[in-house]
């Protein structure tokens, strides 16, 4: 079953109480917010509603919090090959 992965990239502060309403059933409070929908005609609605301030990707299986934040982490930078003796 695919789904909606629907990520908030901008504010809707200013914006009529409409349109933050839509944002609130979608299940966005905050920016950079990411959630999965099932796919269905009604969320697909509510997306064209706010299709400028979100960015949407059908995905497969939605992800758990974890998996998100493990993908989100940066590359340390450094490995440690060898230790060298002090």
């Amino acid at each position: 079953m695919p789904f909606f992965k629907i990520t908030l990239m901008r504010s809707g502060i200013g914006l009529p109480a409409r349109t933050n309403g839509v944002l609130r059933a979608l299940g966005l409070r905050k920016r950079l917010r990411t959630v999965f929908h099932p796919v269905s005609p009604q969320i697909a609605g509510y997306i064209m509603k706010v299709k400028e301030l979100v960015a949407v990707s059908e995905v497969a299986s939605p992800m758990s919090k974890a998996e998100m934040r493990e993908r989100r982490r940066p590359d340390p930078g450094f490995w440690v090959e060898k230790a060298v003796p002090r």
